[in-house]
């Protein structure tokens, strides 16, 4: 098998503002792996907050597929992964490159699209939240009106103009809300008061209410709080499933945290074993990764994968959105197809 990468840089459609500033664009680096004339493509995104970089993931990316050349035949999906995951720590972004175009690859082969070799049923995809960020109240009006066809509302908050935000929500719309905090809410006493007041504002859950590695307050909160709590800065790769099963009532799994597919596959399963909710997300990302998170969308009961809708340069035509739910093709792989 070959590897091949190149690096790109993903800018907005406008400046999206989340909890801790404002970022208008991030780089990624797109992969290419082929087999007997058959190509995969893969996708690694990197936020500022993950630490990896264009350089970092190309590095990697080097090693990576001088193991690679050693595989005669991409079928033994488990002894590949381990091989580049032990090549070194973290560089998950990366890897998760390397994991996704494999899957694409197997899918191409075996003439099969990813949810079904995950047998999933493709008529059970949720719907996708549509994103808002942290802005002014006409802007966030104006958001949600470009937001008509989606039918859950994701809404970022940072414990500023938290109650302004909804507030300007529910003058224009009564959908469901997905509460993202991003770690913003730094005193529990402070995110319980505020969870309390959001539970008659028809919202679903809250997303890292208290900052990552607060574990003890994170119980606290788990034991009183009247609507469901969900990990994401807390949990990465499925080790860290123990870590946050007593502190959140879910997890949210992202390729680009846990190293792709494969270990997100994992995750789904443990977290149902547990008694955990899963919601599966993405970074700002193309079709490429979007489209491989989306075919495990129906196992999860929760999806956040509207990163290629915030985006100017999308480099792969992939999953749709069907008045905001998931919809899944027959296409072979993970079901994108690049467009450049």
């Amino acid at each position: 098998m070959k590897l091949t990468f190149a690096p790109h840089t993903l800018y907005f459609k406008r400046p999206f503002k989340i909890a801790h500033g404002t970022r208008s664009s991030t780089p990624i680096v797109l992969t290419r792996l082929e087999h007997d004339g058959i190509v995969g493509y893969g996708e690694a995104s990197m936020p500022p907050y993950l630490s990896e970089t264009h350089e970092t993931v190309l590095s990697f990316l080097n090693k990576a597929a001088m193991v690679l050349t050693k595989y005669y035949h991409p079928f033994d999906i488990e002894s590949i992964l381990k091989g580049i995951d032990n090549l070194a720590p973290d560089n998950n972004a990366a890897k998760a490159s390397v994991d996704i175009a494999l899957h694409d690859l197997i899918g191409k082969l075996l003439n099969k699209p990813c949810w079904q070799i995950f047998n999933c049923d493709k008529n059970k995809t949720p719907y996708t939240t549509y994103t808002l960020g942290i802005d002014e109240p006409e802007v966030i009006k104006q958001k949600v009106a470009e937001g008509e066809d989606y039918k859950i509302i994701k809404v970022k908050l940072n414990g500023e103009n938290d109650k302004l935000i909804i507030e300007t929500i529910r003058k224009v719309t009564d959908k469901p809300i997905a509460v993202d905090v991003n770690q913003g809410w730094t005193n529990k006493h402070r995110a319980l008061e505020m969870i309390e007041w959001l539970t008659d504002k028809n919202v679903l859950f809250v997303e890292q209410p208290l900052p990552k590695n607060n574990f003890d307050d994170g119980a606290w909160l788990f034991e009183r709080s009247p609507l469901p709590l969900f990990a994401d800065e807390s949990i990465q790769r499925f080790s860290d499933i123990n870590k946050v099963k007593n502190c959140f009532h879910g997890i949210n799994i992202k390729l680009m945290k846990c190293t792709g597919m494969h270990e997100a596959y994992k995750m789904i399963n443990e977290a149902r074993a547990l008694n955990l909710q899963v919601l599966i997300g993405c970074m700002s990302e193309t079709s490429c990764a979007v489209s491989a998170a989306a075919q495990l969308s129906p196992l999860v009961d929760y999806a956040d994968l509207d990163g290629p809708l915030l985006i100017k340069n999308n480099f792969f035509d992939g999953v749709e959105f069907v008045n905001g739910k998931i919809t899944l093709s027959e296409l072979p792989g993970i079901g994108a197809v690049q467009n450049f």
